[in-house]
């Protein structure tokens, strides 16, 4: 099924039947990213198809690298940090906070300046956090500046990379994003780099640069150490298999789970566990999953989900949980919308500086559907529907994949028809309504 101009979403029968989701999109990334920098060859296989993977490609193909997509394959003819060569132009990362942060710190050590722009979304997202360490390691990184944001600056981001010294950083906040930048950089400095997280991000980084032959380690407190003196700065070349999207599959997962009658398995899904909260969330309302791990892929442990539709009931998420569960949080609120009783998500400050302001923009949604629900500063609180179909409307997602996203799984329950933007979606999950018709959603 094309995806048009919006998506017509209805009060949907059972999803019923066995599928399967993009790529992860984080693992996509570094596949592109860290295959650029081997000493070969990588070919990925199940590459997440979504335009922010694109933005990546298109970056690294601007700066020298060959990069070539047929479908979900990938080739990268790898050209070492030393290979990569200045832009002739800007680089556009589209709505990608990943591509923007990760290019950061990629760029920081090499010996010319690059401008990094985005889309309208993208442009108002902070970079001091990525900056100031990226500056301390000897990197010149200047940014657009805001009224009433003193200090804080906003892409474009322009970099001039240069001899880097590695740095001992304590994290401001656990990011993925901001750790790996800091790797990269760290790669190319002279002397160790050694970060520490407040708490434990997903670690497809570690996960894969380890595979791949870099000099880093983790200790048992989670402590990551670069000690690039005496390498090469080559990654080793090899064959990588991309499992599907967690974050992708918890939408159906939730659909599945709350439109009755319904039970569907998602095939060939990443189950890293510093990114698995999702899961575990739902286990505590109650939810009827079966979860069965199937081999590894780099390191990263591949299986199946089965979910069956039932009861849920309301609970907390907060804490280390909600870390390992924030890119599902848009999925949750869904859970929690339709679930028995009160649902509290907190230490989720986070969500207010993605592609849109997550916990503004769920409140906005799940309200405009009849939803009980309270913001607050770091999170928002949900009082379930228990029983009671949610309206319908017309979703606004403010160019963000996951609140489209959030809209079309609320309205397979939703009393009246739902009117969905479909083109944000697109940065993810291109296949989304497809796969969803294809289980037996109303959708047109």
């Amino acid at each position: 099924m094309p995806m048009s101009t919006s998506l017509q979403v209805r009060r949907s029968g059972p999803l019923r039947g066995t599928c399967s989701v993009p790529g992860d999109k984080s693992i996509s990334h570094r596949a592109l990213l860290f295959g650029a920098l081997t000493d070969g060859v990588v070919e990925a296989t199940g590459l997440g198809r979504g335009g922010d993977n694109l933005s990546t490609a298109s970056a690294l193909r601007a700066l020298g690298v060959d990069v070539q997509i047929d479908g979900g394959d990938a080739r990268v003819r790898g050209v070492g940090f030393a290979g990569l060569r200045a832009a002739a132009a800007a680089l556009d990362c589209g709505n990608s906070g990943t591509t923007i942060r990760l290019l950061a710190g990629l760029l920081a050590g090499r010996p010319f300046a690059t401008e990094l722009r985005g889309d309208a979304s993208l442009t108002r997202r902070p970079m001091r956090r990525v900056a100031e360490p990226l500056r301390k390691m000897g990197a010149t990184v200047e940014g657009r500046a805001e009224p009433g944001r003193p200090g804080e600056i906003f892409p474009p981001l322009r970099i001039r990379g240069g001899a880097l010294t590695g740095i001992r950083y304590d994290l401001p906040v656990a990011s993925a994003q901001l750790k790996t930048a800091l790797i990269l950089a760290g790669l190319q400095a002279r002397g160790p780099t050694v970060l520490r997280e407040p708490g434990r991000s997903r670690d497809h980084t570690e996960r894969m640069l380890r595979s791949l032959g870099a000099p880093i380690s983790v200790d048992a407190t989670g402590a990551i150490a670069v000690e690039p003196d005496g390498w090469d700065g080559r990654l080793r070349a090899a064959r990588i298999a991309i499992p599907g999207d967690l974050s992708s599959a918890t939408f159906l997962i939730v659909a599945a789970l709350t439109v009755p009658g319904s039970e569907i398995t998602v095939e060939n899904v990443g189950l890293n566990p510093t990114r698995a909260g999702a899961l575990d969330v739902l286990r505590a309302m109650g939810a009827d999953l079966s979860i069965e791990e199937t081999g590894d892929a780099m390191g990263e442990p591949v299986g199946r989900v089965r979910a069956r539709a039932g009861r849920l009931r309301g609970t907390r998420v907060d804490g280390e949980l909600a870390l390992r569960a924030i890119d599902e949080i848009p999925a949750l609120a869904v859970a929690a919308a339709l679930a028995d009783g009160e649902t509290v998500f907190a230490d989720l400050a986070e969500l207010r500086i993605k592609e849109s302001d997550r916990i503004a923009a769920l409140a906005r949604e799940l309200g405009r559907a009849g939803v009980g629900v309270e913001e607050r500063p770091d999170g928002f609180v949900v009082t379930g529907l228990a029983g009671r179909p949610p309206g319908g409307g017309t979703v606004v997602p403010e160019h963000d994949h996951r609140i489209a996203m959030t809209g079309a799984i609320l309205g397979l329950t939703s009393a009246d028809e739902t009117t969905v933007p479909a083109a944000d979606i697109l940065t993810s999950f291109p296949t989304f309504a497809e796969t969803l018709v294809g289980l037996g959603a109303s959708i047109d």
